[in-house]
């Protein structure tokens, strides 16, 4: 730790804060050290630090290896980097960013340019304290099978992802399905169709348990409770096509609520979040001013 920082406990888990002494440029933070201190936590809280929507986003691209969009989402900034958070009023579901999709990244970012005056708070859930609690019927259905989502998404949505993520190498309007198929790591995990009016259609097979970016240790990580504010809601099933009963999705949202976390933003905080291990969403938000940015990062 750099002299002028302090460190505690957040939450009711193993979440930290990081404090500066609102006089430390957010850029001093070293790189192995937020790695080591993320991997044990996994989630961060930074507060009291020099920061702005640059200087966030310098920090997101000096630990990250690429830097990846959500396409429904606004950039702020001058570096493509950070999207405005601007997913309705309403409460969102506890979800890994992008876990319904192929392309989940492995860090989740958030910035609050100006904090809310009253609730709004981001909510922060731990996959492995959630799996320890499971029981021990639910975890063994889903040690036995994966989880499949199916969903449509519309072109516009999907071009400027695959645009993004070749970097602007290849003019938006000559972007074509195979150029989204190609970017898919494992095809035998994601089954691509088109739907014969430029939208397509997905059905990605995963697991909702899973190791993390630093560990073998299972998490109950995943998109199960995910909003779908700016997409078509997923229709998700066990890898046999049979559903998540109401049970089942009763005790989930149940054990989850039970290990939640409320992150009570503060302006100039910054968290960064373990996408592969902690899920997070939203309280509704009750002060609409609030001006929060979000960023979605791979480190390999």
């Amino acid at each position: 730790m750099s002299h002028g920082m302090s460190i505690d406990t957040y939450g009711s888990g193993t979440g930290i804060i990081i404090r500066g002494d609102r006089t430390t440029p957010f850029g001093a933070l070293k790189k192995e050290s937020v790695f080591k201190q993320l991997a044990e936590s996994g989630y961060i809280l930074f507060r009291d630090f020099q920061v702005d929507i640059e200087r966030f986003s310098q920090f997101v691209q000096a630990l990250s290896v690429r830097v990846t969009l959500d396409p429904a989402r606004s950039f702020g900034g001058g570096r493509d980097v950070a999207q405005k958070v601007d997913a309705g009023y309403d409460a969102l579901g506890l979800h890994c960013e992008n876990g319904n999709s192929p392309f989940m990244p492995h860090l989740c970012w958030f910035y609050c340019e100006k904090a809310p005056k009253l609730g709004s708070q981001t909510t922060v859930c731990d996959g492995y304290r959630v799996w320890d609690r499971l029981s021990p019927q639910s975890q063994k259905a889903f040690l036995e099978q994966d989880i499949v989502y199916n969903r449509n998404v519309e072109e516009a949505k999907w071009k400027r992802f695959v645009f993004h993520m070749l970097q602007q190498a290849k003019p938006l309007e000559d972007i074509r399905l195979d150029d989204l198929i190609a970017l898919v790591n494992d095809p035998e995990q994601t089954r691509i169709t088109d739907n014969g009016d430029g939208s397509i259609h997905y059905a990605f097979r995963t697991a909702a348990v899973h190791p993390t970016l630093f560990s073998e240790r299972p998490a109950f990580a995943n998109s199960i409770l995910g909003p779908s504010y700016h997409y078509e809601k997923p229709v998700i099933t066990f890898a046999d096509e049979s559903p998540l009963t109401a049970e089942l999705l009763e005790e989930i949202a149940s054990v989850s609520e039970s290990v939640t976390d409320n992150l009570d933003w503060q302006d100039g905080d910054v968290a960064l979040i373990d996408n592969t291990r902690v899920m997070h969403g939203r309280r509704a938000i009750v002060d609409p001013d609030r001006s929060i940015y979000n960023a979605l990062s791979y480190v390999s």
